[in-house]
């Protein structure tokens, strides 16, 4: 093994250092899961938690676009990105921010997305169906921003993802399979319709249901 090799892996494996005290727990083991920490209402401060957590993430980039600002010393160029992140299963988190690079833009709004990822509740709400299973939402809720407003309404098994394709990025990595959707806005502006969409399902825990009161 050359040492040129040797510094590059080396480069390339980086060790966790927690900064926080629910990092160190969750370096220690003693915080294994999200649930945990939603449960006790502790706020992620860290990316890593969520890696060590939550192994299996997937992300999508869901818009680049170029920003321009007249400073002083000239015009100045950036690059803004939009990231998605989620298991699949239940969790789901989204973040944007800016960059001279569009690499360094995009990992800087996964960071975003990872210190803004929130739990799903998910089940079947719909009186066509009526399985019992997580596949879709268990009541209807609303999200907004700017000018965008989503609804997103439970639908039996088999109907799949009835939305546009931004709210579909969203919605599948957050593990919502039958869904129906009806939009108001602006929806052609990517971020907006984006979070709109994680507001709406952000909503789905702020909602008490009689199954919450009976536990």
């Amino acid at each position: 093994m050359s040492k040129s090799w040797r510094a590059e892996a080396s480069a390339e494996e980086k060790i966790w250092v927690p900064r926080t005290s629910l990092g160190k727990m969750v370096q220690e083991g003693q915080v294994t899961s999200l649930q945990e920490i939603f449960t006790q209402g502790i706020k992620i401060q860290e990316p890593e938690i969520v890696d060590a957590l939550l192994p299996n993430l997937q992300q999508e980039v869901l818009h680049i676009t170029l920003v321009q600002k007249q400073t002083d010393a000239g015009e100045r160029t950036r690059f803004k990105a939009v990231v998605v992140i989620g298991n699949g299963d239940g969790y789901v988190g989204i973040g944007y921010d800016k960059a001279k690079q569009v690499r360094t833009a995009i990992e800087k709004a996964t960071i975003s997305a990872k210190l803004h990822i929130i739990p799903v509740r998910r089940g079947c709400g719909s009186w066509e169906c009526g399985c019992g299973e997580s596949h879709s939402l268990p009541f209807k809720v609303t999200g907004r921003c700017g000018s965008v407003k989503v609804d997103l309404m439970p639908a039996p098994k088999g109907v799949g993802l009835v939305a546009g394709e931004t709210p579909k990025v969203v919605l599948r990595l957050a593990g919502i399979k039958d869904c129906w959707t009806k939009t108001y806005g602006e929806t052609r502006t990517i971020p907006s319709f984006a979070y709109a969409t994680f507001n709406a399902l952000k909503n789905t825990y702020r909602v008490v249901s009689s199954k919450d009161w009976a536990r």
